[in-house]
């Protein structure tokens, strides 16, 4: 009896000891596996990005981290690091800028051309339609338009003042990489007065990440103005009102119907 109740433990250990090296020995059931993105798609494969797509941030006022003033509303910044790599001389120029910005903002103030990459992150929606030769950007604002070749053609030779400069697209996969120079020096990057030279060259990337979204990124390269290139990066959200189009907001025009009234009331 005495023998039988020191065997019992033993025994009762060596069973659990061999389910345990039996569970580990036998093949586990995997996970189910991550589901694959379904991307909408062209007839010829690409990442489809027609539609109409808007930003929901306030780049458009500073890219840069800030707090809200009188018709600035508050934003977090979309520089990597939120620093931009100024030279001193162009930094000082910057501050001007800022303290001028309520007359000489090519945007808000004068209704001109945003230039890119600000035309990406205007508080407008902008359609995007593509074909396997190009895609064109029209934004709402001023019915800015761009076009991003994709044939395979060159930038012009020389230097060419464009306002939107000249755009040549390749595909990486899903993502459409677009270098893009020939810009005039007129345009800022926003409201606070961040500039650019006519050496600015950027080099954009919009990824699809899903159906409704595309990653913008931007590296932005001006040896005059900066020391080193330096990035931005936002998503890009598709409207998905029912018949959603572009309308027409004519900054320009707006603004003269605006000097008029007020000269009229000064006549009063």
């Amino acid at each position: 009896m005495k023998r039988l109740l020191v065997a019992l433990p033993l025994i009762c250990f060596a069973a659990i000891a061999a389910l345990t090296l039996i569970q580990c020995g036998a093949p586990q059931p995997s996970s189910p596996p991550a589901p694959v993105l379904s991307l909408p798609r062209t007839p010829d494969g690409r990442a489809n990005l027609n539609g109409v797509w808007q930003v929901l941030n306030t780049a458009s006022w500073d890219i840069q981290d800030h707090s809200a003033q009188l018709d600035v509303p508050p934003g977090q910044g979309v520089v990597e690091g939120d620093e931009i790599p100024y030279r001193p001389e162009a930094l000082a120029k910057k501050q001007e800028n800022y303290k001028n910005r309520r007359t000489a903002d090519p945007v808000k103030a004068r209704g001109l051309l945003p230039g890119v990459p600000r035309v990406m992150y205007l508080p407008f929606p902008f359609q995007m339609t593509q074909t396997p030769k190009y895609v064109s950007i029209v934004s709402e604002y001023t019915r800015t338009m761009r076009i991003i070749y994709t044939d395979g053609t060159e930038h012009p030779k020389g230097h060419i003042d464009f306002w939107m400069g000249d755009s040549r697209g390749r595909w990486e996969g899903d993502t459409l990489v677009v270098d893009s120079i020939h810009f005039n020096d007129e345009t800022w990057f926003d409201h606070a007065g961040n500039f650019h030279s006519d050496a600015l060259h950027l080099v954009e990337r919009f990824t699809l990440a899903g159906p409704d979204h595309i990653t913008y990124e931007v590296v932005v390269e001006d040896p005059k103005v900066f020391t080193k290139p330096w990035k931005m990066s936002m998503p890009l959200y598709r409207r998905k009102e029912p018949n959603v189009r572009i309308l027409e907001y004519e900054a320009g025009g707006l603004l003269d119907e605006e000097s008029d009234k007020q000269l009229d009331e000064k006549k009063k």
